[in-house]
């Protein structure tokens, strides 16, 4: 696992397919405007819908911030989800979970006593220079949206 990220970092570039199957770029977003990145641990589950959902309400409120989501599920799956749930952003297939481990979010994780390495929901604001502006690593699916809005002084 990467050392955890801290603000003021420079945010790692990353190139991933998004739910239809198109390239996404970090550096090409920046340059529109900030970037609110959560990685989230498997698609369609309880959790991950509830922090995805929570997300595509507050759309209309966060004014030029690109809202971006990426798990290890891939584009098909990302697409299925989008579509069940109509969330309107991008849902970027991490299959090879490099980006998770360039965030510091894939982690070991443990259930019923089995290990298995999995992702750390987490959280970052990159600003329109490509840094950290915020970073929750542990965020709950209640408090992302919630603290994306502080974030943008809303």
């Amino acid at each position: 696992m990467a050392d955890l990220l801290k603000v003021g970092d420079k945010a790692p570039d990353f190139k991933l397919l998004d739910q239809q199957g198109q390239q996404v770029q970090l550096a090409k977003l920046v340059k529109q405007g900030r970037v609110f990145i959560y990685f989230y641990p498997k698609a369609d589950t309880p959790g991950c819908t509830a922090q995805s959902c929570g997300l595509r309400d507050i759309l209309g409120d966060v004014g030029d911030t690109a809202v971006i989501g990426i798990s290890p599920d891939a584009p098909a799956k990302q697409a299925k989800f989008d579509k069940k749930y109509t969330l309107g952003f991008p849902l970027l297939a991490d299959e090879d979970h490099a980006v998770a481990e360039a965030y510091g979010v894939w982690t070991e994780k443990s259930m019923y006593g089995r290990k298995y390495m999995g992702i750390l929901r987490s959280a970052f604001l990159v600003d329109e220079k490509g840094k950290l502006a915020e970073v929750w690593y542990k965020i709950s699916p209640a408090d992302t949206p919630k603290n994306l809005l502080a974030a943008l002084g809303q």
